[in-house]
């Protein structure tokens, strides 16, 4: 509760609060002699009370001391039989006793009451400073274009920034309030539990989920939990960061399913030299028999023809076996060709000269 201005003044000066507490007594004492005059009778000791109270009350707990023993001179000289004497009897001793222990009773309760005041006093600064901070932190993490929502471990939503309503389109008036899972149609890669225990164990938990915006879009984002816990270790708040990956998860599959079709291509031509590889052999072996017969038919004929033959005819037999010969080499590098896929890498130093 707030204090009057008059109240602090009061409080922060010696001055003002014995003075307040004087002139409680003054007032009092007046009133009492006042309603004397009019026949008015046991009126001081309400009155006196009451200048105790007033002075306690807005003086102070201190103070107290002066209106609670002010009143002991005047009561007897004019309020108490034989008046204007200070003549007090063994009966008066119950009624001062009596008037201490009331006007004790309401200090004791003056003190309470001002000691629960000063600590409503000081609550309500701290919780103004919290809210001053907790709004300073709410503004900073308006500024950032990243979705960042917070909720409480019911999964209610309690706070909604500006980059949260720019991906999924729901205003913070709209989101506020609303249970996130249900709000976004959340769909978790494992059990719900299973995200929890691991949340309460670590303090955080990072994932990719489905959601939906506010057009009814399902998008992936990844995720990313921070759990709050209070004073006593308890669990009281989550804070959730999600970044859109949609793009990337589509090139991923875009990229996934290209490697797909590269192994599958790499298969096929593998298959494709083995099948040229064999394909190959086969040739130069079924090519090698009839080759190998030419030349060595041609040799035969250049034996025992080679006396009769004019240099035109030792020409042309020269040129046969030439051409055998060449046909040969043409099939060893066709078989060497077609074992290249199967031979391992060798570099080689190579020097270019230029001109």
């Amino acid at each position: 509760m707030a204090r009057s201005n008059l109240e602090l003044q009061i409080a922060r000066s010696p001055v003002l609060r014995y003075g307040l507490a004087t002139l409680s007594v003054s007032v009092a004492l007046e009133g009492a002699l006042l309603l004397e005059r009019f026949h008015f009778r046991n009126v001081a000791d309400p009155l006196f009370l009451f200048a105790i109270a007033i002075a306690v009350w807005y003086a102070g707990s201190g103070q107290q001391y002066l209106p609670l023993f002010s009143p002991a001179s005047p009561t007897p000289i004019f309020f108490i039989e034989p008046i204007y004497t200070l003549y007090i009897t063994r009966d008066d001793l119950p009624h001062f006793a009596i008037f201490v222990l009331f006007a004790s009773l309401l200090t004791g309760f003056a003190a309470v009451r001002r000691r629960v005041e000063r600590d409503l006093v000081q609550a309500r600064d701290d919780l103004q400073i919290e809210v001053a901070e907790r709004t300073q932190q709410a503004s900073l993490l308006n500024l950032t274009h990243d979705p960042i929502f917070v909720r409480d471990m019911s999964d209610i939503i309690t706070y909604w920034n500006r980059g949260a309503q720019e991906l999924y389109g729901w205003t913070d008036k709209e989101a506020i309030g609303r249970h996130s899972r249900e709000l976004l149609q959340t769909i978790f890669p494992t059990p719900l539990e299973d995200i929890g225990a691991e949340l309460l164990r670590t303090n955080r938990w990072e994932g990719e989920l489905k959601k939906t915006k506010r057009t009814e879009r399902e998008f992936v984002v990844a995720s990313r939990w921070s759990l709050r816990r209070d004073e006593q270790e308890r669990p009281v708040a989550i804070l959730e960061t999600n970044n859109d990956i949609t793009e990337r998860k589509r090139r991923e599959e875009e990229i996934q399913n290209l490697n797909q079709e590269l192994a599958k291509r790499s298969t096929e031509l593998e298959s494709i030299n083995k099948e040229l590889e064999a394909f190959a052999y086969s040739i130069s072996h079924d090519l090698r028999a009839p080759l190998r017969h030419m030349a060595g038919y041609t040799e035969l004929l250049q034996k025992r023809a080679s006396s009769g033959l004019d240099e035109k005819s030792d020409h042309y037999i020269m040129m046969m076996l030439e051409s055998a010969k060449r046909m040969g080499n043409l099939i060893d590098d066709l078989l060497a060709f077609s074992r290249i896929g199967r031979a391992e890498t060798q570099k080689t130093l190579v020097i270019w000269h230029s001109s």
